[in-house]
C-alpha cells in the first residue's frame, strides 16, 4: 500500500483470544471493568466482579465459545476482518485501514499505534454498531480518547456514531433476508432481535432503544409487512435490573404458546455473528422455540461481508472522508 496520510480505524466489540477458561476470564475482566457497560459504584461493582462473577462466569462462558469456535478462530473476529480487507480494497490506496477490537486484540490501542506508524494525521474512527449506545460507541470513543492522552500530537479526528437508518443499511438487511427465504421460504413471523440494554440507561438519555425501533420499523416497511408479520425484541439480559422489554426468549415461548409453529430470527444490530448471535440466538433460543410447541426456527446470519453490507460500509465512509479524500 502507498503511504497515506488518512486512517480508518474500523472497530468492533471484541473476543477472547481462544475459548479456553484463562482466555475467556482475561476477556470478561476487562469487558466488565469498563464503566460504561456496567455503571454505578465502582467499589461494590469489583467486589462483584471479582470476587463472584470471574469465579463463576467464565467456565459457562468458554462452553459457550467453544460451540461456535471455528478453524478460523473467533467468527467476530474472523468475519471483522473479512469485512476490513473487502472495504479496504473498496476505498482504495488513499485510506489505511486498520481493524480494532474495543475488548481483547488487536486492540485500539494497537490499531492507531499502526495508523502513526504509517503516517496517518487524519484519522476516521469507525465503530461498528449501527445503533448508538454509551455501552458501545461511546465505549469506543473513551478508549480512543485515553490512548490519544499519551499522543504529543493529535491527529484530526472524524467519528461514524450510528447509521441506524442508513439507506444502504436497510437495503443490505433487505437483500438479505430476501435472499434467505428465497430458500427457505417466509416465516409466520419475523422477530427482529437486538442486544439488551438496562432499561435505567435509556431512562438516564441512551437513544438506543429509540434507533432499534427505527431500524426495526424501517426494515419491517420496506420488507412490505404488516405489524402482524413481525417483532421487536431484546436479548442477552444479565442480572436482576429491568431490561429493555420484551425480551427475546420470553416472546419466543409466547409465540409458540399462541400457535406459531415457522418463525425467522434477525439481529440487525449486529455487524457480524458473535457468540450472541450464533449460540444464544442459533442454538439455545431455536431449543427454547421447539421445545414450547414451534415446529421450524430459523436464523437469519448477520450481514459479515456480504456484497451490499461492504457497500454500505464504503458509502457511508466515503461521507466522512469527504473533503480527505478524492471520489
Amino acid at each position: 500500500m502507498k503511504s497515506s496520510s488518512i486512517g480508518l480505524l474500523l472497530v468492533n466489540l471484541g473476543t477472547p483470544d481462544s475459548p479456553s477458561k484463562a482466555d475467556v476470564r482475561r476477556y470478561l475482566k476487562e469487558f466488565l471493568s469498563d464503566p460504561r457497560v456496567v455503571e454505578g459504584s465502582r467499589i461494590a461493582w469489583w467486589l462483584v466482579l471479582n470476587g463472584i462473577i470471574l469465579n463463576t462466569r467464565p467456565k459457562k462462558s468458554a462452553a459457550a465459545y467453544k460451540k461456535i469456535w471455528t478453524n478460523e478462530g473467533s467468527p467476530l473476529l474472523y468475519f471483522t476482518q473479512r469485512q476490513a480487507d473487502a472495504l479496504q480494497k473498496k476505498l482504495g490506496d488513499q485510506v489505511k485501514l486498520v481493524m480494532a477490537m474495543r475488548y481483547g486484540s488487536p486492540s485500539i490501542s494497537q490499531g492507531l499505534d499502526e495508523l502513526k506508524q504509517a503516517g496517518c494525521n487524519k484519522v476516521l474512527l469507525f465503530p461498528l454498531y449501527p445503533q448508538y449506545s454509551a455501552t458501545t460507541t461511546g465505549s469506543v470513543f473513551d478508549a480512543l480518547s485515553h490512548e490519544l492522552q499519551q499522543w504529543r500530537w493529535i491527529p484530526e479526528l472524524r467519528m461514524i456514531n450510528q447509521y441506524f437508518d442508513h439507506p444502504g443499511y436497510i437495503n443490505a438487511l433487505t437483500q438479505s433476508i430476501h435472499s434467505y427465504q428465497q430458500e427457505k421460504g417466509k416465516p409466520e413471523k419475523l422477530l427482529m432481535s437486538f442486544h439488551g440494554l438496562p432499561k435505567s440507561y435509556t431512562e438516564a438519555g441512551d437513544p438506543y432503544a429509540d434507533q432499534c425501533a427505527e431500524t426495526a420499523r424501517l426494515l419491517g416497511d420496506t420488507l412490505e409487512l404488516d405489524t402482524s408479520q413481525w417483532q421487536l425484541s431484546y436479548q442477552s439480559r444479565v442480572g436482576p435490573k429491568d431490561w429493555l422489554q420484551p425480551y427475546t426468549d420470553e416472546t419466543l415461548t409466547q409465540l409458540a404458546n399462541q400457535g406459531i409453529k415457522h418463525i425467522q430470527v434477525i439481529c440487525p444490530g449486529f455487524a457480524a455473528d458473535c457468540l450472541e448471535t450464533l449460540e444464544e440466538i442459533a442454538m439455545q433460543n431455536r431449543e427454547l422455540f421447539l421445545a414450547a410447541g414451534g415446529e421450524r426456527y430459523e436464523y437469519i446470519p448477520c450481514l459479515n461481508d456480504n456484497e451490499a453490507h461492504i457497500d454500505m460500509l464504503a458509502s457511508l465512509s466515503q461521507q466522512y472522508l469527504g473533503g480527505w479524500v478524492d471520489r
